[in-house]
């Protein structure tokens, strides 16, 4: 299985993608907690996913 490696934009912990990860996946760092997402795979990018907005039903 191939490994990707990257560092978290917030707290610089090593991130490593699994094969078969897309752009657009959103996942938790493992050090941090923050919420990553794939923006790009070549080169291997990730950034801090924008946080949802409550509609509040509207």
């Amino acid at each position: 299985m191939s490994e990707l490696k990257t560092e978290c934009p917030v707290c610089g912990a090593l991130m490593i993608l699994l094969s078969g990860t897309i752009e657009g996946e959103l996942f938790p760092c493992r050090e941090c907690g923050s919420q990553m997402e794939v923006v790009s795979l070549d080169p291997v990018v990730v950034a801090e996913a924008a946080a949802e907005e409550e509609d509040w039903g509207q």
